[in-house]
Parts: C-alpha cells; structure tokens; sequence
C-alpha cells in the first residue's frame, strides 16, 4: 500500500534487516522501526511496535530468521530453540504468530540446523519471506471474494484494526472494502475507535484516509444506535485466531457487535488468512485470552495542541482496571467467514473446507 505516494508494507526485510511500520505514533507521525536482533524484534511484538495477526505472524517469522544469523556455529540449535521460545511469548492469542514461527523452524530443520548452519540461515530467510508473501497474496485474495458481498452505497462497520497495518500487506477486513472503492462503489465504513487502544480511530482511519474512502469515526457504544437507524448494512472484522468449531477471537467488543448485528438482521461477516486457524483447537472456549496492563485503560495517549506526543491519565488513582485484549465471537453469530479460498461458513464443515483447501495449495 502507498504512504505518500511511496509502498510500504507493515513487515519487511531490507538490507539484511528486520523493518517494521512504528504503529504506536501513527497518525501523528509515520516511522520505521528497524532492527537485526531477534530479541528486539520480540520486544516489538510484546510493547505493539507491530500488531495485528497477520503482522506479528511475520515479524515473528523474519524474527527467527534473524536468530539465525546471530547464533553460534558451535551452539546453533539450542540458540534458535531459544530464540523461538522468546518470540512465541510474546502475545498468547494471535495465531499467525505461531503459524510463522513454526513454518520457518521447519525450514531451518530441513535445511540440516545446526549441522549446516549455513544452509539453515539461508532456509530461515527464505521461508520468512514466502511467509511474507503468501500473507500478502491472501490478504488480497480475501478483497476478492469479500468486494462483492458489499453493494454500492451500503454502510459497513468494522472494529479494531484489520487493514494492512495489521498484515503485511492489503488486511484481512479492509481487504473486501478496499477493492469495492477501487471499483467504484460507493461505500461509507462506520469506524469503531476500538477503545482502549484506539486502533481503529488511530490506525484504520488513518489507512483509510489515506486510500480515499469515506469514513466516519464513531465511539464505540454508538455503533448499536446507528445500525438500528439503518445506517449500516454490513458488518465485517478480522480474527486472532479460529477455532475448529467457527468460534472466533478477535479484539475486545467484537462479540457485543455480533450479537447487535443479529438481533438487527444485519450480516456480520470475519475476514482472515487460512493461517489463522487453530486446527488443534476445538472451541472458543480453549483460545487463551491475552490481558493486558490495566494502564492502557488508565491512561491515554494522544497528540496535544502544541504537537507534542503525550499520556494522560483517565481513571482516578485509587481505581484499578481490567483489560482483557480480546473475547470470542461464537459461530452462530457469523454470516460467514472469508478466507483467501472463498467464503464460507462459521462452522466445522466450513473451517474443515478452508484447511482441506489450505492443504490442497500446500501440495501442489
């Protein structure tokens, strides 16, 4: 996607570097953020430098890779192995993380580890950078099969953030609107601000703005109000991580919107990658569930009238906070579940059809 006329993606490798989109500054500011240690590329995950599934699913991926290259000829395996344990605790919910790390773990095993710790480091990178790829070529994949759910002029509500920033490239619910703009429907996104975080104040308006399409951004209680208005004809969001079930993870409020979308008769449509889904993982019930520090509901962060980039505190000092990241949207309040393989439904047979045409692309 374009920054001023310049492409970017959120995730990158460039000059044997790891080089990632600095998320906490925007829209204030636009900065890179570069690093070849994979210790501070775990620290990126962990404070949200990068965030979004698909985004830290890559960055964990180029983050092993760069293990790779700081590791030891004589204690090569034990150094990767750790290294792959310090990034896969960073964030619990999002499983694009885990999918990336172990797609280039199985690179560097193939490629002989540690007894051809040459061919092991070239391996890594190189399945770093297909992983890159093949989130990027899903992500558009998934504006394709989404655009023509959306008919010309309809209101549609997402929440958080799941644009490109969120992925290497194009996103996940962004995607279907990004290409209906591009063809020329007229279409208007209610965007939640997505609170405590304001990811979708700060980061999915942004994105928008950027590429033209009209927006509004809304409080996150008024989304109700304005669907039974008849302003919105459309929900759409993406996911953390997919149970085998058609459950769905997502960021915190996105199982209240579902349930307003049904009881409106609106569809509320999950956008993601194949590499979402938690085959091992039966149910909603069984996704681990991230809790943040309780300062992000605490405190603000924002751009004061001076200019200046500052945290401002919310709450009185004697009252503590919860902050739970995400909760799980059951099944049966999802229309349908968009992958880069088409849409399909929130259920077994319809996850179990994404992974057979998952497996199916791996083998060809």
């Amino acid at each position: 996607m374009l920054v001023d006329g310049t492409p970017h993606r959120t995730v990158d490798w460039r000059d044997g570097a790891l080089v990632l989109i600095d998320q906490p500054v925007l829209p204030h500011s636009f900065r890179l953020w570069t690093t070849r240690d994979h210790e501070q590329a775990a620290e990126a995950i962990s404070t949200m430098v990068v965030r979004g599934a698909g985004a830290i699913g890559a960055a964990g991926a180029y983050g092993l890779a760069l293990a790779t290259r700081q590791a030891p000829d004589g204690d090569f395996d034990a150094y990767v192995a750790q290294a792959k344990h310090t990034l896969a605790n960073t964030r619990p919910t999002a499983q694009n993380l885990f999918t990336g790390l172990e797609h280039v773990a199985a690179a560097i095993a193939a490629a002989g580890g540690g007894e051809r710790p040459d061919d092991a480091r070239d391996a890594a990178l190189a399945a770093a950078q297909a992983y890159a790829d093949e989130d990027a070529a899903a992500c558009e994949a998934i504006g394709e099969h989404g655009e023509p759910l959306f008919q010309d002029g309809w209101g549609i509500s997402t929440h958080c953030n799941a644009g490109w920033l969120a992925f290497v490239d194009w996103g996940s619910a962004l995607s279907p609107v990004f290409k209906a703009h591009r063809a020329g429907k007229q279409v208007q996104v209610f965007v939640d601000e997505t609170r405590p975080r304001g990811q979708g104040a700060r980061l999915t308006a942004w994105e928008l703005a950027s590429e033209g399409v009209p927006h509004v951004v809304l409080a996150d209680n008024a989304f109700g109000f304005l669907a039974s208005r008849g302003e919105i004809q459309a929900v759409i969001t993406g996911a953390d991580r997919i149970a085998r079930n058609g459950d769905v993870a997502n960021k915190i409020g996105t199982f209240g919107h579902a349930v307003i979308a049904r009881h409106l008769g609106i569809p509320f449509y999950v956008a993601f990658p194949s590499s979402t889904i938690d085959a091992a993982c039966a149910g909603g019930s069984e996704i681990p569930i991230e809790e943040r520090s309780g300062d992000e509901i605490a405190y603000t962060w924002g751009a004061a009238d001076d200019g200046s980039f500052t945290r401002v505190r919310t709450t009185p000092l004697a009252s503590p906070a919860r902050n739970p990241a995400f909760d799980v949207t059951p099944g049966g309040l999802i229309d349908g579940l968009i992958s880069e393989f088409g849409v399909f439904p929130a259920s077994e047979d319809g996850v179990g059809r994404i992974l057979a045409a998952r497996a199916a692309k791996a083998a060809d």
